[in-house]
């Protein structure tokens, strides 16, 4: 069993990811202080240390190089609560695997963490091709074949999705996702891997939108030891770990026109260079894109190569929004209420009835990622069997409620009159303030330019009071 040294002053933080770690078959020693994780490693052999940067008696960067000196085959994940390009980088110099930044996303830090464990072991045997991943926003994603969160749905949006990944599953035509932001194109594009001959090989996702040109390269293509300042061993680059398998790549209408091209060159040969390498590697790589954007207007505006995008849209997916979904939003919301009741060790066994219509009455601009964010909350805040109002956040519910007075107002009588059509049209105007300002009586009132009683009194006049 892999033993890993979780080194935090905040004692929350450090039982919860003792309990993550535990649960997924890690040895676990905690320490909240940067003396005591030196005698805990002083008396046991730890393959890892995930170590917060800012301790009481000291911080993660002296506790790098303390246990860097002392144990250099036990790997280092820095781990604070704020980002900062220019301190991660001098800590992967330093020799620390990685850098993350909190929240810490369960899936993410594991991926990283068993990343981390794989390459020191690869060091401490002398092999060259160890994988040392760059500082970056977002961890990459690894997964051999594992179940991803995908929920197919029975809606007909759904169901017509669910056609698409199984008719083009089986084929190796690249393909690009589309869709509002949030909509989940990672779990598509892992369903039509999972669904695809290659299920059994990698699948590796990676984040365009957080990719600096100066890092593109060696991310996309890998490196040398000694090709460049600061690549103190060699990397394999995310084709080169996707071989045999899929990439996805995330938010790719935000890669530079430079790196479009030397990845339209690597599409149309199928062959990489590591930088500082002149052997050719070749390629057996399906590609998966996603985008938010319209491509076809970047390309009119000269922002994307048309031949990429020919070569990348040999099959087109458009993912609809969550407002489209219908029911399924509640199907979805069981899901995530699933993983989260795992991940935080709860038993929270449902919603409410009044949770469930504001689920079904919101617009969700941000999607399944949204909805999936706030049941995660919500368990989090739930002590009880079922997720209560309270548990929701303010726009949600406060949504909800101008939906029912608009439904309210669409009772009433129509005007057959001037009089009784200008009441209506002010009713109106008074709803959509008060949705804009969520529903802050004050707020609106100014807005409105009356005082809060007469607008207390006009929303009593059709029983809007809240």
């Amino acid at each position: 069993m892999r033993n890993i040294l979780i080194v935090d002053d905040e004692i929350n933080i450090g039982l919860l990811l003792s309990k993550f770690l535990t649960r997924n078959s890690f040895s676990v020693s905690t320490a909240t202080s940067g003396s005591s994780a030196m005698e805990h490693l002083a008396k046991e052999h730890y393959d890892l240390v995930l170590c917060d940067y800012r301790l009481e008696d000291t911080d993660g960067r002296e506790m790098l190089v303390k246990i860097k000196a002392s144990y250099p085959r036990t790997g280092v994940i820095i781990i604070t609560g704020y980002s900062d390009i220019k301190l991660a980088v001098e800590l992967i110099k330093l020799g620390a695997y990685d850098y993350i930044t909190k929240p810490l996303y369960p899936d993410e830090i594991l991926n990283t963490i068993n990343k981390a464990i794989d390459t020191q072991a690869a060091l401490s045997t002398g092999q060259e091709t160890a994988i040392v991943e760059e500082p970056k926003t977002k961890p990459s994603k690894e997964i051999y074949g594992e179940a991803d969160d995908f929920v197919a749905g029975q809606s007909p949006a759904s169901k017509e999705l669910y056609k698409q990944i199984q008719l083009v599953a089986p084929t190796s035509y690249s393909v690009i996702l589309t869709g509002e932001s949030g909509t989940g194109k990672e779990s598509v594009a892992m369903a039509i891997h999972l669904n695809s001959p290659r299920k059994n090989q990698p699948f590796v996702a990676m984040d365009c939108g957080s990719l600096t040109k100066e890092l593109a390269g060696s991310e996309f293509f890998g490196h040398e030891k000694g090709s460049f300042t600061g690549a103190l061993y060699t990397k394999i680059g995310h084709f080169e770990m996707a071989n045999g398998g899929t990439l996805f790549l995330d938010e790719v209408g935000n890669l530079s026109y430079e790196i479009q091209a030397a990845l339209l060159r690597t599409v149309q040969e199928r062959k990489i260079k590591r930088i500082g390498s002149t052997k050719e590697i070749d390629l057996d790589v399906r590609i998966i894109v996603a985008t938010n954007e319209n491509l076809g207007h970047a390309i009119q505006k000269g922002r994307f190569r048309e031949d990429l995008y020919h070569r990348f849209n040999e099959f087109s997916i458009n993912l609809p929004p969550l407002s489209q979904r219908g029911r399924d939003i509640m199907v979805f919301a069981a899901n995530f209420l699933e993983v989260a009741n795992h991940e935080l060790n709860r038993n929270v066994q449902g919603f409410s009835a009044e949770v469930e219509e504001c689920f079904l009455t919101y617009n969700w601009p941000g999607n399944v990622r949204e909805l999936k964010n706030v049941v995660r909350r919500a368990t989090l805040l739930t002590e009880s069997q079922e997720i209560q109002l309270k548990a929701l956040p303010l726009e949600i519910s406060t949504y909800a409620k101008a939906s029912a007075m608009e439904h309210s107002i669409s009772r009433v009588e129509k005007p057959r009159d001037l009089k009784n059509a200008a009441l209506e049209a002010e009713y109106e105007a008074i709803l959509k303030v008060l949705r804009e300002v969520n529903f802050n009586k004050t707020k609106a009132a100014k807005i409105l330019n009356i005082d809060r009683k007469t607008l207390y009194n006009k929303m009593r006049a059709i029983n809007l009071e809240s």
